[in-house]
């Protein structure tokens, strides 16, 4: 699939989006490791970074999806409108903001912020390879304690679709 890019925009970077497992970090480095003139931005960590270094799950423990939700956007902003070119490794969520009610929402802030600097390119793989990928991973806050991992990336898929340039399966 390959979508053109909305007026104004100037992208710069490249950005990997697609489930936990997906493989966007191996790839990301990978890249930039072959291609010395990219950057690599991984929001994750620079997340942790701004927030004192505190592991995502403890992130979440303490202020709730919406505030790890806050926090990655923040960091996306400043990330995507760096000069320069960069690959960036979006988080498994990148599409996602959280509702009042608590909710998962399709973030089109996120979106607009990412197709407006970026390529983005959309890493799409099985949702049960995803989960036995990220299964026991102590790392990896529950994305939710009601929905089962496979349901919340059916409902995710047409997020990262839509976000997408390009999708790779």
């Amino acid at each position: 699939m390959t979508r053109a890019d909305p007026p104004g925009t100037t992208a710069h970077h490249l950005a990997l989006i697609g489930g936990r497992g997906c493989g966007k970090t191996s790839a990301t480095r990978e890249l930039a490791a072959r291609h010395p003139d990219l950057r690599l931005l991984e929001l994750d960590a620079l997340a942790i970074e701004e927030g004192d270094g505190r592991p995502v799950a403890e992130i979440v423990a303490d202020g709730g999806w919406r505030a790890w939700r806050e926090l990655e956007y923040r960091v996306l902003e400043r990330s995507a409108s760096t000069p320069g070119t960069a690959v960036i490794d979006c988080g498994g969520g990148i599409v996602v903001d959280i509702d009042a009610g608590g909710s998962e929402v399709f973030s089109q802030r996120k979106v607009d912020l990412l197709r407006r600097h970026c390529r983005v390119v959309y890493l799409r793989c099985d949702s049960e390879l995803l989960g036995s990928r990220i299964a026991g991973d102590p790392g990896r806050p529950a994305l939710s304690s009601e929905e089962p991992f496979p349901a919340l990336m059916a409902r995710r898929e047409a997020w990262y679709q839509a976000a997408a340039h390009r999708v790779i399966e």
